[in-house]
């Protein structure tokens, strides 16, 4: 997406070079610019707003989409002359351009209306406002203009619009965040709350333990105390009530300490769809009781580097949510998809889904869409932690009564080949 955006904004910004190359006297040059300028910017416009807006989910297909949209603005730049002046013809290039950039407004509008997650749609929201309005003022001022009115000054109104999507891009970055450049300002407050949880349980953790281990002590010597001098008591069964309740706590706190510990990663170069698999036999017990159909969609054999225990535990926990949002003979689809250098691992359930309010605070810790009492909300919390800490990122789609989708990124630097 950025690098689709970086080529449209560079094939629009050229267009300001041709005074400056006519001046210095390069007008073969300055002619090459302009022809670049109106050919490749309504092209890149739109790959950037077909990238963006996620319609088209096959790689493949959009593939294609890029090369068959390439070909009237490679013709037109092959076909237009250059000598001994560049004579575009406006009235042509209006035909394929103007729906090209009315496309591309579309596809922001659309991607906008269908998205359902509020920190994504206010992001969608802020790109539609910066993009649409200086798109159709490009269209309007120098396609529409270049065929009705050719003495126009476009760049004078249509400067007007860049100052505008300049502002509000500046303005929107420090206060949202625009195309992911606010990533890192984003993630900041959940990483620093996952530092202060785990120094804290780790604290509370050590305190409590030695706590337990004290009842258990005491208890024990109670019971064997009275239980040579009262066999027949009925006071044995509340030492045992309470031996219970000291086992259970400790159990439950060496599991908060296990999940909220910092990680420190082993890595290895690991075959991911074999790492997959070997998951789900793990979980297969889980899986066969609820009667949970399985399929799997694995687009290559990707090898990336991790560590393999925690990012075995993680996509275990991911598994074990999935199979508790759905009902019984449930469907989960994996699938793994390799963009370029990129990997993404995803898992898909048709469960009840997550409500809007509730999917942004997923991965806080001890915070959980479940009312059970063996659940301590730390289990996505995990899964955030193992990936940033292997270079990586999660992300939660979800809708009510629909399904949720759990999408594992492994940036490219961990790619070793596949």
């Amino acid at each position: 997406m950025n690098r689709w955006a970086a080529f449209f904004l560079s094939s629009a910004a050229i267009g300001g070079l041709t005074d400056v190359l006519l001046d210095q006297g390069y007008k073969e040059l300055a002619n090459i610019e302009q022809l670049l300028n109106h050919m490749l910017t309504p092209y890149g416009i739109l790959i950037f707003s077909l990238v963006y807006s996620e319609l088209v989910k096959s790689s493949r297909a959009r593939l294609y989409l890029k090369l068959v949209l390439l070909l009237l603005p490679i013709w037109m730049m092959l076909t237009t002359p250059l000598q001994p002046e560049l004579t575009v013809n406006f009235r042509f290039l209006l035909g394929w351009a103007a729906p090209y950039y009315i496309t591309s407004c579309l596809l922001l509008m659309i991607s906008l209306w269908k998205e359902t997650n509020r920190r994504k749609r206010r992001n969608r929201f802020i790109a539609t406002i910066i993009i649409v309005p200086t798109i159709l003022a490009a269209l309007l001022f120098i396609n529409v203009a270049a065929v009705l009115t050719p003495d126009i000054d476009a760049f004078r109104y249509v400067s007007l619009f860049i100052i505008y999507s300049l502002s509000v891009a500046l303005i929107c970055t420090f206060i949202y965040g625009v195309l992911g450049v606010k990533l890192r300002f984003e993630k900041d407050p959940l990483e620093g709350t996952m530092k202060a949880v785990s120094s804290g349980a780790v604290q509370l953790n050590h305190s409590i333990k030695n706590e337990i281990g004290k009842i258990a002590i005491s208890s024990d010597n109670l019971k064997r105390e009275l239980s040579a001098q009262l066999p027949d008591t009925g006071t044995l069964s509340h030492i045992e009530i309470i031996e219970a309740a000291s086992e259970h706590m400790l159990g439950m706190v060496n599991r908060i300490h296990s999940q909220m510990k910092d990680i420190f990663l082993v890595e290895k170069s690991v075959r991911l769809d074999q790492l997959v698999d070997n998951c789900l036999r793990l979980n297969q017990g889980l899986l066969d009781r609820k009667g949970i159909q399985i399929q799997t969609i694995y687009n290559g054999e990707p090898v990336v580097k991790c560590d393999p225990v925690h990012l075995s535990e993680a996509i275990s926990n991911v598994l074990t949510n999935s199979v508790e949002a759905m009902h019984e003979g449930g469907k989960l689809t994996i699938e793994l998809v390799q963009v370029k250098k990129i990997v993404q691992l995803s898992i898909q359930d048709n469960g009840k889904g997550i409500p809007a309010q509730q999917l942004e605070r997923v991965f806080e810790p001890f915070f959980s869409t479940k009312n059970r009492s063996d659940n301590f909300g730390l289990g996505l919390s995990y899964v955030y932690n193992v990936m940033r800490k292997s270079g990586g990122s999660v992300e939660v789609i979800s809708k009510v009564n629909e399904g949720t989708t759990v999408v594992f990124h492994f940036a490219g630097n961990r790619r070793i080949k596949g």
